[in-house]
């Protein structure tokens, strides 16, 4: 076993699949955590994972989280304090309503696997990014 230690990267470590800004944080054998960032008034692509499950807290900004899975689909606002969970199999897309990046923290387990685990989906809004 070993610990692992990191402090927040200044500039992205990646753009994930749906465009926002990732920095990659700490990771575990059965889960990972990073921060996404979506700049100030942007749009989302709108994705659904393969084989993991996420749980975000938002960090700053405001904006609103789509999300649809076989049983429900909703549209949630989302601010500093929220958080949600997108399930294994989730579409979802989110944007950014204000000046300031919408940025959130997120835990996907298992870690996330490499750019193959997302892929596009029908969302409700036009991306931007």
């Amino acid at each position: 076993m070993s610990f692992q230690t990191k402090r927040l990267g200044t500039r992205p470590d990646a753009i994930a699949p749906d465009g926002s800004e990732v920095r990659i944080l700490c990771s575990v054998g059965r889960g990972s955590l990073a921060r996404f960032t979506l700049p100030p008034h942007a749009v989302s692509q709108a994705v659904a994972h393969r084989t993991v499950d996420e749980v975000w807290y938002f960090l700053s900004g405001r904006g609103q989280m789509w999300r649809r899975s076989p049983d429900v689909e909703e549209i949630v606002d989302v601010e500093p304090g929220v958080s949600i969970t997108i399930p294994l199999g989730t579409s979802f897309q989110f944007r950014s309503l204000s000046h300031e990046p919408l940025s959130a923290v997120g835990t996907t387990m298992p870690p996330w696997p490499g750019e193959d685990e997302a892929f596009a989906v029908g969302g409700v809004w036009k991306p931007t990014v």
